[in-house]
């Protein structure tokens, strides 16, 4: 399988200005284009500089770990004034930018009909350095509701418990799931783990009535599809 390559563009410089002109950001976008750019680097753009005492990047970072603990959807501007160094102007255009982003992405009932399609939606998390237990919520016609991430740490039968996993497909209303986790390692193969968290919930959904259709492996570089690759047990 031919997997797209979404590369992750890290930032190791203490201030933009001290790194190369064709590496910074708003650069990278003129040459490489908004998809090419880290969940870091977006960020960085839209911050457009960093505190008296800490640089942007900093901010980004720190913006990105909130985001993954609190999800998109329900994110606070009060949230993001917790963070240090960053003023009321600058937390009212992140909360406004994940909102209009929120609105877009879910408003338009994007279709998710197979692997590739879902990986679009999480590949972005694949430059995590934990892995992050993904939930896609999909209505019947398989088309996207929402997405949220469930845990972030090892996946095992704590952090993926189907309580945590179904409690807002069940709310939602969703008739189908699909699972996804980054492994920052690279390797796509399953775990033993993997594979008795993914045949717990699929039991789980089962009694709901909400069908799991497939658990996606991914990096920054690709993905493995468990139910392609004949691992649902």
């Amino acid at each position: 399988m031919v997997c797209m390559r979404y590369e992750a563009h890290t930032i190791d410089f203490r201030s933009i200005k001290e790194m190369p002109t064709e590496d910074r950001p708003r650069e990278r976008m003129h040459s490489v284009g908004a998809q090419g750019l880290s969940d870091l680097e977006l960020l960085c753009i839209i911050l457009s500089s960093g505190s008296r005492v800490r640089p942007v990047q900093d901010l980004a970072t720190e913006i990105l770990e909130l985001v993954d603990r609190k999800r998109t959807i329900g994110l606070a501007v009060e949230d993001l004034e917790t963070i240090d160094g960053l003023g009321p102007a600058k937390a009212a255009s992140i909360c406004a930018c994940l909102e209009l982003g929120r609105r877009f992405t879910f408003g338009r009932q994007r279709s998710c009909r197979d692997p590739e399609s879902i990986f679009d939606m999480v590949r972005h998390y694949g430059d995590r350095m934990q892995e992050h237990f993904i939930v896609v919520m999909l209505n019947g016609a398989h088309e996207l509701i929402g997405l949220n991430v469930v845990s972030i740490g090892l996946v095992n039968r704590a952090l993926a418990h189907p309580r945590e996993v179904f409690a807002d497909p069940i709310k939602e209303r969703a008739t189908a799931i699909v699972l996804a986790h980054n492994h920052p390692s690279g390797n796509l193969e399953p775990s033993t783990d993997d594979i008795e968290v993914t045949t717990r919930l699929r039991k789980a959904g089962a009694l709901l009535g909400i069908e799991v259709l497939d658990h996606l492996i991914f990096s920054a570089d690709g993905y493995r599809s468990m139910h392609e690759n004949g691992e649902f047990f």
